[in-house]
């Protein structure tokens, strides 16, 4: 059965985060907010190396002790913490891209000892190709000992200001699943053009760039992973398989990131109901409570929920068992919840919550998204449900 006190190892990680969150990110959020497009902040250069010099589990599902260190659930409760202090400015940090997860899962360990400390973003996403990651049209053709790759991505996390980007690209596209691979292109390598950086409603402060990949040619032993195709049905779910691992292990970061931003929506909107005298009573009846104390007693639920759901995924990453289910679980319910719970909190707040002379109005704007990337709460529920009934992508589309 799962534990769900926190060890206190793990706790002093998450008291670690929370100070780095009210000391750091918190006093510079509206700043980097109203400046959007920027160098990384120089605030978080000293934040990188101390997490440089931190040692790093492995994220996957593998054995001994990559199971033991607990990594997903470290990383759950650091990045939680970290996001109630601000998540752009969580994502900004350098280091900490989706790429870097993707190494990690599925690289081999002279990918892992070479890449692993880079700054890596993840290009999945193509203007004909969105939550439906198999329909990947960027393509990586053999040519000798090099990859040549021609694409096209967009809404690329830290594609701008990385080291490198993880790269999707199909080896054919009439071969489906089984032939997306990806691939570790460096972020000067000539081929691969900055075509834009997007404007955005929330997260402003980290930047999302749209990509080009023109006769981009990179070494061959850059893939990460096998370059073989396979000819049986199962073969191709595991080749797919393989790469999807990813989300395993990152969809539950990104509902802890929902976790956070919620937290501090709720917190701010306590401080502001308390100063009218109106308190969180749990020893009260729900028929002897106002409407709004029975909305912040709502609201609290749905966050709990969220989180146990979240702290259940990573804690069967860190055991070796399949969590495909729970990542989505988690991810489709928090990032819901994280919506709500921001919006309701902007509403209840008024022109408090509305103006920003609070950070409510902020957080709802960066709460959106969190809903929307890595796979959008629709293709969550559509994952959920063929775990359930026990159907292919073919069978349930």
């Amino acid at each position: 059965m799962i534990n769900l006190e926190i060890p206190a190892k793990l706790q002093q990680v998450q008291q670690m985060a929370q100070q780095l969150a009210a000391g750091v990110f918190r006093p510079i959020a509206r700043k980097y907010d109203a400046i959007e497009h920027c160098d990384t902040p120089e605030e978080l250069k000293p934040v990188a190396q101390m997490m440089a010099a931190m040692p790093r589990g492995s994220g996957g599902k593998g054995g001994g002790d990559e199971i033991k260190n607990g990594s997903n659930m470290t990383g759950i409760l650091a990045v939680e913490a970290m996001c109630w202090g601000d998540v752009g400015l969580m994502l900004s940090i350098p280091g900490s891209g989706l790429g870097n997860a993707a190494v990690m899962a599925v690289g081999t360990p002279e990918q892992k000892e070479k890449y692993g400390k880079l700054y890596c973003a993840m290009a999945i996403t193509e203007p004909g190709a969105g939550s439906d990651s198999a329909a990947v049209s960027t393509t990586a053709e053999l040519d000798g000992d090099e990859w040549v790759l021609n694409g096209e991505k967009i809404y690329c996390t830290a594609g701008q200001r990385c080291d490198a980007v993880v790269v999707w690209a199909t080896l054919d596209k009439s071969l489906g699943k089984a032939a997306i691979k990806s691939f570790i292109v460096p972020r000067d390598n000539p081929g691969l053009q900055l075509v834009r950086v997007e404007d955005k409603m929330g997260l402003r402060v980290s930047d999302t760039a749209a990509l080009s990949f023109n006769n981009c040619r990179i070494p061959k032993d850059h893939i990460l992973g096998s370059a073989e195709i396979g000819d049986t049905e199962e073969a191709r779910k595991k080749a797919f398989g393989g790469v999807m691992q990813t989300f395993d292990n990152t969809r539950p970061q990104v509902a802890a990131m929902a976790l956070g931003v919620a937290r501090a929506a709720l917190e701010i909107t306590r401080e502001i109901f308390e100063k009218e005298g109106v308190g969180a009573d749990f020893s009260k009846q729900p028929y002897n409570s106002t409407a709004r104390e029975l909305e912040l007693y709502r609201l609290e639920a749905d966050l709990e929920a969220a989180r146990l759901m979240t702290l259940k995924a990573a804690w069967m990453a860190d055991n070796g068992q399949p969590n495909s289910k729970e990542a989505s679980m988690c991810k489709a319910k928090a990032g819901r919840m994280g919506n709500d719970v921001t919006l309701k909190c902007v509403a209840l707040c008024g022109e408090l919550g509305y103006s920003e002379g609070t950070l409510l109005e902020k957080l709802a704007r960066d709460s959106k998204i969190i809903d929307i990337f890595e796979g959008t709460q629709q293709i969550q529920q559509l994952i959920v449900a063929r775990h359930l009934l026990g159907l292919s992508s073919k069978e349930l589309k």
